[in-house]
């Protein structure tokens, strides 16, 4: 299939089946445009005269710095907020922040805790709003995913297996097993059954790949999930949120869907990548991973570091790629278009 060479217009970014499989490729595509005319210096900005609020309850590396950086190539402005610089949820209702600052602003990116919250956004501010991260979806990482596979993938998307393994119950699992089936990807999930997806997303996935000759597997059944996988997706096992006190519940449950060099081999598959939406536990330096490493004598925690820093590893690529279909999904909203028409 040739590139799309124009992008729908996309009003909110909330939640991944916001986008059917024409818009999703359509922003793939954007993006992977948008990247190259970056890297040979011929990027066109396009949001000249654009402002953006860049609204986080919860702290960032890189959903915040790929705005920031895409906002600011493209020609416009942001103000990042956050619950120490603003009223939000405390002292003002969801609602009337929501009002204000469609009033000032253009666009609208929302990371935070409750999925409701940024629906509220998108109801009232009257101009774009986009998720970047709520406890149920994480849609631009999806898009950030899906553009990696496709990059390092010799095949079609639709003929490509992606394997997640770990709490299947957070926002990236629940994106990726909905937006991969959008694309008619395998998608597979492995996981105890305790920290299955949740059962209407999985409902949602599962109707999808019904209808765009994808596949949708939820497993505990390590050897099935990985067997002949393309990639092997991670996540940290314990949530922003969440308190310490989860990681003792926690190991026991996943050490089996550990991500290490034996992991790897069970795929059969020689050419697997390995994916991780980062921050990743996988050595002892930074202060957590030096604290589970004393507590529970594990070093590194989801992926090992022999995987995580090792050519099958894809992880930088895949941040990367944060800012560039973080650029596609504003201009769609923001223009109706990819930025280099």
């Amino acid at each position: 299939m040739s590139p799309s060479t124009t992008v729908s217009r996309l009003p909110h970014l909330l939640k991944d089946d916001d986008l059917d499989r024409t818009h999703q490729e359509q922003l793939l595509d954007a993006a992977a445009r948008l990247k190259a005319a970056r890297a040979d210096g011929a990027e066109q900005p396009r949001l000249a005269g654009r402002t953006i609020a860049i609204l986080f309850e919860k702290p960032s590396t890189r959903t915040r710095s790929a705005f920031e950086v895409a906002i600011y190539e493209q020609g416009g402005n942001c103000t990042y907020i956050d619950p120490a610089s603003s009223h939000l949820g405390v002292a003002e209702s969801i609602e009337d922040t929501a009002i204000v600052l469609g009033r000032l602003y253009d666009g609208i990116a929302f990371r935070g805790y409750a999925h409701t919250d940024v629906e509220t956004l998108a109801q009232h501010a009257g101009v774009p709003v986009w998720n970047g991260l709520t406890d149920r979806w994480h849609p631009t990482q999806a898009l950030a995913d899906l553009l990696t596979m496709r990059e390092h993938s010799t095949t079609s998307i639709t003929r490509t297996s992606v394997c997640f393994l770990g709490d299947a119950r957070d926002n990236v699992a629940h994106s990726l097993l909905t937006s991969g089936a959008i694309a008619g990807m395998d998608v597979r999930v492995a996981c105890p059954d305790q920290l299955r997806p949740d059962s209407d997303i999985t409902r949602i996935a599962e109707r999808i790949a019904d209808g765009s000759g994808g596949r949708v597997l939820v497993t505990a059944d390590v050897d099935e999930a990985v067997r002949g996988a393309d990639f092997l997706y991670t996540d940290v096992w314990v949530s922003m949120g969440e308190p310490p006190e989860a990681w003792a519940e926690r190991i026991p449950l996943l050490r089996p869907y550990r991500v290490d060099r034996a992991m790897l081999e069970r795929t059969g598959n020689p050419n697997v990548k390995f994916l991780h939406c980062l921050p990743a536990i996988h050595d002892q330096n930074s202060q957590l991973g030096r604290e589970l490493a004393a507590a529970h004598g594990l070093d590194g925690a989801e992926v090992a570091d022999d995987v995580f820093d090792s050519p099958q590893s894809i992880v930088f690529d895949q941040a990367e790629n944060r800012m560039h279909t973080i650029k596609a999904v504003m201009l769609a909203s923001l223009t109706g278009a990819d930025g280099q028409a």
